[in-house]
Order: C-alpha cells, then sequence, then structure tokens
C-alpha cells in the first residue's frame, strides 16, 4: 500500500487519555518507511495535545505545507527524492521561520558549511529513540508560547 500522507484520529481507547489540543499547529511528520511513520505519528498524536500530519514523500510534504498550520517539523534524513538537508532547505523556501528536526538511524555529521544551509535545524535525534525524547524535543523547539500539552502516560 502506498501512501502520500496520513493523519490518524485517536483511538477510542486514546481518546479517553488524549489531552485535549492546547496548540492549534500542527506536527508535520516526514519518513519514507511507512510503519514507522504510522508508529511514530500515532503515538505523537495520541500524547501530543496538537494535530500530527504525516508524509510518506518529501515532495507531497512539501506541496501540502503552505496549506498546513505547521508549528514544527519532524522528518527522516535518508528519504527517496530529497534527503532531510534537501527538504529542509525545500521548506525554507516556503516557510522559514518552521523549526525542524532530523530523526535518523544512520551517524551522519555535518560540517558548519552544511548546517549553515539549514538554519531551521534545530537538533538530530538519532534512532531509536523514546517517544518521550522526541516530545520533549518538540516542545523544546515549538515556536509559539503556548505549548501543546503532553501526556505522560506510556504506552503498554
Amino acid at each position: 500500500m502506498e501512501a502520500g500522507s496520513h493523519t490518524h484520529p485517536p483511538s477510542p481507547e486514546a481518546a479517553k487519555t488524549t489531552p485535549e489540543p492546547s496548540s492549534r499547529k500542527a506536527v508535520l511528520l516526514v519518513d519514507d518507511e511507512i510503519a514507522y511513520l504510522d508508529l511514530l505519528e500515532q503515538l505523537l498524536s495520541e500524547h501530543i495535545a496538537c494535530p500530527v500530519i504525516g508524509f510518506t514523500r518529501p515532495f507531497e510534504a512539501l506541496r501540502a505545507l503552505p496549506s498546513l498550520d505547521v508549528g514544527l517539523i519532524v522528518t527522516d534524513y535518508y528519504m527517496p527524492g530529497l534527503n532531510g538537508c534537501e527538504f529542509i532547505v525545500e521548506v525554507g523556501k516556503v516557510a522559514p521561520h518552521i523549526p525542524v528536526i532530523m530523526i535518523t538511524a544512520h551517524d551522519v555529521h555535518f560540517t558548519e558549511s552544511e548546517l549553515a544551509l539549514v538554519p531551521a535545524l534545530k537538533v538530530i535525534v538519532q534512532k531509536p529513540f523514546r517517544w518521550t525524547y522526541l516530545s520533549e524535543q518538540i516542545l523544546k523547539y515549538w515556536p509559539e508560547p503556548l505549548k501543546p500539552r503532553v501526556s505522560q502516560s506510556s504506552p503498554p
């Protein structure tokens, strides 16, 4: 099954513990691994009180970006078509104010001159990571004073 974008409504069980939205801005997730994207999108949707919108294709995320109210982007580094840095450069042309968190399972290192090309990149998070760590980073770099609330309950 190929899909470009996903949105996860809270499950009936999660609806009981999911915090009420406290921010109207969304977290935009971009990762070409569908199963990983679905899991991360579900975990964040159930525990962070803001919309979470996922894309498996960076070009589709770029096309949708102008019509979305995005507070922060979480993107993978290795993806077909555009790598994470190239994606961030393209985002900067449309929405340079949006902070970006990069996630990767690979040991990537950037020079100062490479980092200068992606000023929106705030942190690189190595996979595997706990969703709670990612949520901490999301809140740390959230662009508004009103940050989304986080439910601290852990999934089984």
